[in-house]
């Protein structure tokens, strides 16, 4: 359901891989000067046999395939027939010296686009025009979404597996090893003090050092087993075949032996020390969540101690206690108004005012201060609270829309939904309800969605999103590039925007693979007919490089941090982000 397609085929220079079926070396020459004529710049292969077609297809891939009706002992048909047979999505463009009507019928219903006369190629007709521009397309379509299934499941700076792919990983060994009945262990990571390796030498030193420590790793651990990086210097290894605890400690030790070896950073000898927190299948948990979890419990007590390694225990995990209290009193914040909204200004790159803001949530807990968002929510989605706590952040979130609206300023808010809440039958009703409760027009409200909520249940997410553009409201898939949607998938979806993660926007000035992935988001969200907004600009450096790559809207620190509700109206009114009062509306 996007809602429309901007094609970009056929402007000068673009690239054109065409594979030539023809065994004359003029009409093949012919062919590519009436392609160069029309703004592409081909990069082909002429082949006239079928054994030369099967060596081109094995070797290269290919936008589109244009061939001769009649060849010495080949044919565009047969030719045709082999592209179907391989299953390939390729364009496929006859060309003839002479074909009469009912060839032409028995050629587009074999399955060929389109056809071409060769004694007319002076012009391409309108449909092979359009058959190129959406060959051209495809193929950006396709080399962008391999991009985002890498990036989504690789660690750019180690090329290691990342969080996601690890999960993978772990739910597959999981499955052999079950049937086995045999165990598997899981190792969490961190290096120890490596705040002070960044702050005296660098982030860009610190990270050839995760860099190096990711190959030592892989190094020290068996070929079925896997090295991830989960991000920052946390580090996690998947043991696939253990026979007894006691072979996850070896292994931790071996690990922490290898380490012991300093790293050279230009002829600087650098100490590294890292904790290891043990956590092994069935006694441990069942599947990766508590194994992770109970990893990260024995790695803090590592940590603490001081031992180097230690295997998670019942007893080492306090933090259940603890987790569960704090689930506790969330309850009863919610109920209490123990909560705030801060709001975070979204700026058009290029007006350079705001058309927006999110609503974010934070916790002010009498006893303990504030609490930072990442150690209530993602708790609150297991344990079923992520539903009041949504509905009392839409309830802030559009009483102060109307509040401010009240006041002469009117702006549309942003609201995030957990996976969970996705998967709610009756959500659409309630923000329709919302919505008719604070007289807030849907279009004045866009909902807020990860990649992973996506995938919990495709059916169900379509379902209710399908829903709820219905009603009128914006969706936006925020964290783009940290999970992974399929393109196909992503295309049904009602989508407004998407928001590239901070962590590619933050990297992107001195990381050359973080601009090309962003470059390329901002490509493909356009070619899909979608707004793009960046997360996590915090300088003008990246500001004025966002705006020459064309992305459309921005959010970070370089404009405002996430503001109280009376500190934002006094930075509406006094920043240059902002507006004034008589532009509201």
């Amino acid at each position: 359901m996007i809602k429309a397609l901007r094609i970009n085929g056929g402007e000068m220079g673009t690239p054109l891989r065409v594979l030539i079926v023809e065994d004359s070396i003029e009409d093949a020459a012919l062919i590519l000067d009436r392609l160069k004529a029309s703004g592409y710049d081909p990069f082909s292969r002429r082949i006239d046999t079928e054994r030369a077609m099967n060596i081109a297809l094995d070797q290269e891939s290919w936008d589109v395939v244009i061939s001769d009706f009649i060849l010495p002992g080949f044919s565009g048909l047969a030719a045709l027939k082999l592209i179907q047979a391989r299953e390939l999505d390729l364009p496929f463009i006859i060309v003839s010296g002479k074909i009469g009507e009912e060839t032409a019928v028995e050629i587009m219903r074999a399955g060929a686009n389109d056809y071409m006369m060769k004694d007319n190629l002076t012009r391409l007709s309108p449909a092979v025009e359009r058959e190129l521009r959406e060959a051209v397309i495809r193929r950006n379509h396709k080399q962008a979404e391999k991009m985002i299934k890498y990036i989504a499941y690789n660690d750019l700076l180690t090329s290691l597996p990342n969080r996601v792919l690890l999960h993978d990983l772990v739910k597959k060994v999981l499955l052999d090893r079950a049937a086995e009945g045999k165990p598997i262990a899981l190792l969490l990571l961190d290096l120890d003090h490596f705040k002070e390796i960044n702050d005296t030498l660098g982030h860009p030193y610190g990270d050839v050092i995760l860099q190096q420590v990711g190959h030592r790793l892989s190094e020290a651990v068996g070929e079925e087993d896997s090295v991830a990086r989960l991000g920052g210097d946390e580090f996690a290894v998947l043991l696939a075949k253990v026979t007894s605890k006691e072979d996850s400690l070896l292994v931790a030790n071996k690990i922490l032996k290898a380490l012991e070896v300093p790293f050279i950073i230009e002829e600087i000898p650098i100490a590294v020390e890292a904790s290891i927190g043990i956590s092994v299948y069935p006694d441990h948990g069942a599947d990766f969540d508590s194994l992770l979890q109970r990893a990260d419990v024995a790695m803090y007590v590592a940590k603490k101690t001081g031992s180097g390694c230690a295997l998670y225990s019942p007893e080492l995990n306090t933090h259940s206690e603890r987790r569960l209290a704090l689930m506790g009193e969330l309850r009863q914040a919610i109920d209490h108004d123990e909560l705030v909204l801060y709001y975070q200004p979204k700026i058009d790159l290029r007006t350079g005012r705001i058309i927006g803001a999110e609503a974010l949530v934070r916790w002010e807990h009498p006893r303990h201060g504030r609490i930072a968002p990442d150690q209530f929510i993602g708790p609150a989605e297991q344990t079923g609270l992520i539903k009041p706590l949504t509905q009392w952040v839409l309830n802030q979130a559009l009483r102060q829309g109307r509040m401010w609206g009240e006041i002469g300023f009117r702006i549309p808010m942003a609201v995030n939904l957990s996976a969970r809440n996705l998967l709610e039958h009756r959500l659409p009703e309630a923000i329709e309800q919302l919505l008719q409760q604070y007289g807030t027009a849907p279009e004045w409200l866009q909902l807020e969605i990860t990649e992973s909520a996506i995938l919990a249940e495709p059916a169900r997410v379509l379902e209710n999103a399908t829903a709820l553009d219905r009603i009128g409201t914006g969706l936006s898939i925020d964290d783009f590039g940290t999970g992974y949607s399929s393109l196909a998938y992503l295309k049904k979806l009602p989508v407004d925007e998407i928001k590239i993660d901070k962590s590619f926007i933050i990297g992107m000035k001195e990381n050359r693979d973080d601009e090309v992935i962003v470059r390329s988001t901002i490509d493909l969200a356009h070619n899909l007919g979608l707004k793009i907004v960046a997360e996590g600009v915090e300088t003008k450096e990246t500001w004025d490089q966002l705006v020459a790559l064309g992305c459309d809207a921005a959010q970070g620190y370089y404009m405002a941090r996430p503001l109280a509700p009376d500190l934002f109206i006094d930075w509406l009114k006094r920043s240059p982000w902002g507006f004034k009062k008589d532009e509201a509306g």
